[in-house]
């Protein structure tokens, strides 16, 4: 998810992109990793118990301490990064030396480097003018709505992520003079109430967990117990061994298990508050109960458990495609851009690309599609590692009269991708807009619309009134079409009127997500009778409070290609060295980057 790129200024330049596939099929043993045994009441009540007893200790700690801490974990996470990302890529059933290995590497120890890194400078902020120093401009909207630039934050951002930024839009009422005020707010008051917080980790991508227990553990005060997902439950003892100076304060514990455990843990008289990424039917349950009983006391609005409970939920993830004046380049990258927001993860992710919108009568609207398909095409099945992957891909698949499955699985445990096209909009109940599908299924739709400019109110109204959930949403339009001022307004519209907690222009939305900077998290105002996305915000290292949204802008197209890009050649090399980067940036350590770059 990690992008990296120059920024083409010359389109001539650019040549049309090959689409190779480039990871072999050979056979690939299935070992059987480690996983930890599950965790006896006994012992979950003792690291409750301890937990509980270092609470105030924690909030106590100064900054300079907990900046010591951190540079701590970043040297033991950088020793474990090895490790860490070989243990999932053979969880996942990726074959070593492979390109798509590098996504191991990116979504887990870089990303959690690099939250480090963020907070740690975060701190420093703190320690200077009492809150972290957004680094660019804050403005005001012609609505009033105030936004911060906090990316690009350092001249590394500025190297690697040309052209790219992002903003934070705050709540309406916030005032440029009040946003200090909304930073850090826990250490501006010296807060010492802190809480014992339950983080229920993510099973499908490694750094989840770990960083929704850093946010606990720094943003919020709390101390953390973190309960590993039974899907990666083998990264646990790698994840204790990296965060050990935490593990040493007592102020994080690890368990292990499933329903019973995870139930247990919700229940706990020492535990205040609750974090799940996850589904939103594992949220009703917490709160609700299971079965029959949990939808009866959800109808009569029964709570069984009152805790706080913020959540990163699921989402049937739009791309909104703005008709325009695009050349056979423009659809060759977009294709491709599209494909590998699917492909990316086995399509194990909340903000994998779910329905393509389009406009009816755009010209092109045929040739994206197939571009689209092709992108796919070339891209090698994976094994389907995520529980119940198989019956929702049936489900999805059976549902359509049309739907075209691509690659050849050639192993056991393995999938098609499938692109379901020219879905009814009208169809409002239909299974591709109220259902995430949570592996490699895309359906597309189109929109009527008399210009680009009501397409664009259109979709808007599409996407917050049809499809399920709020995480986050792509737009991709060419900057031509922004010259016409109709198009302009309706696209800053669109901005401020999708309700999605990070909006991405012309790229994946899970870009928001990799920065880290920049808070993720379902667009606010959900409760728990219709939480659908989640509550609350993660990431967020500038630790502002009162957020309404992400905006995160790059340009239309990039170059070299962007690492999330499936047919990246050299993204295992790349991913290796960004992290060995972010563990100690050096100059030094430039030349070798470009160069994967640029090979890939």
């Amino acid at each position: 998810m990690l992008a990296w790129w120059f920024v083409d200024l010359e389109d001539s330049r650019m040549p049309v992109i090959e689409i190779a596939n480039t990871d072999p099929k050979p056979a690939l043993p299935r070992a059987s990793l480690p996983t930890p045994a599950d965790s006896s009441p006994e012992a979950m009540d003792r690291a409750l118990t301890e937990l509980a007893g270092n609470l105030e200790g924690w909030t106590a700690v100064p900054i300079p301490d907990r900046r010591a801490i951190l540079q701590e974990l970043i040297h033991d996470v950088a020793a474990v990064a090895p490790r860490w990302a070989d243990l999932c890529r053979r969880a996942e059933g990726i074959a070593p030396q492979v390109p798509t290995a590098g996504e191991e590497w990116l979504v887990g120890p870089y990303m959690v480097l690099r939250n480090l890194q963020l907070l740690d400078r975060a701190l420093g902020g703190i320690e200077r003018c009492g809150h972290p120093t957004v680094p660019g401009p804050v403005r005001r909207r012609p609505s009033g709505q105030v936004t911060a630039q906090v990316f690009p934050d350092t001249v590394w951002d500025r190297v690697f992520y040309a052209g790219v930024t992002a903003e934070v839009w705050m709540d309406p009422e916030v005032r440029p003079e009040d946003l200090a005020e909304t930073q850090a707010v826990h250490y501006a008051r010296g807060d010492s109430a802190g809480g014992v917080s339950l983080v229920l980790g993510a099973g499908n991508v490694s750094s989840i967990g770990p960083m929704d227990a850093l946010y606990k553990l720094f943003v919020e005060n709390q101390v953390v117990m973190l309960k590993m997902h039974p899907v990666n439950a083998y990264l646990g003892p790698l994840i204790q061994e990296g965060f050990q100076a935490l593990v040493d304060w007592g102020v994080l514990r690890l368990a292990y298990g499933g329903v019973d455990v995870g139930g247990y843990l919700c229940s706990h008289e020492d535990v205040d508050e609750i974090h799940i990424t996850g589904s939103d039917k594992t949220v009703e349950a917490i709160v609700f109960g299971a079965g029959e009983e949990g939808r009866r006391n959800k109808a009569a609005g029964r709570r069984i458990n009152t805790k706080p409970i913020t959540s990163e939920l699921g989402n049937v993830s739009p791309v909104i495609v703005v008709p325009g004046p695009w050349s056979p380049k423009d659809l060759a990258y977009h294709g491709e851009n599209i494909a590998s927001m699917l492909t990316n993860n086995a399509g194990f992710n909340c903000n994998a690309a779910r329905v393509l919108i389009q406009h009816r009568g755009w010209g092109h609207r045929g040739a994206l599609w197939d571009q689209v398909r092709r992108a796919v095409d070339a891209v090698p099945t994976r094994h389907a590692y995520y529980p119940g992957a198989a019956e929702r891909y049936e489900d999805f698949v059976s549902s359509a009269d049309d739907a075209l499955e691509l690659g050849l699985p050639v192993r056991d445990l393995e999938l098609p991708w499938a692109l379901i096209p020219d879905v009814d909009p009208e169809q409002g109940d239909s299974l591709y807009f109220r259902r995430e599908a949570f592996c490699g299924v895309m359906s597309e739709t189109a929109l009527d619309a008399a210009s680009p400019a009501e397409f664009l109110d259109r979709a808007v109204e599409f996407c917050n009134d049809t499809l399920w959930g709020t995480l986050n949403a792509t737009v991709i339009v060419h900057p031509k079409s922004l010259a016409d001022p109709e198009t302009a307004a309706a696209f800053e519209r669109a901005l401020e009127g999708l309700r999605y907690g990070t909006v991405a222009v012309n790229c994946w939305a899970a870009v928001g997500y990799g920065l880290v900077i920049s808070p993720w998290g379902a667009y606010p105002g959900h409760d728990v009778d219709d939480i659908q996305s989640g509550s609350g915000f993660v990431h967020n290292t500038l630790m502002f409070d009162r957020i309404q949204k992400t905006v995160v802008r790059t340009p239309f197209r990039m170059s070299p290609k962007p690492l999330w890009f499936s047919s990246h050649a050299t993204a295992l090399e790349m991913a290796r060295k960004v992290t060995e980067f972010e563990e100690d940036p050096s100059v030094l350590k430039l030349p070798g980057i470009f160069w994967e770059a640029l090979r890939g």
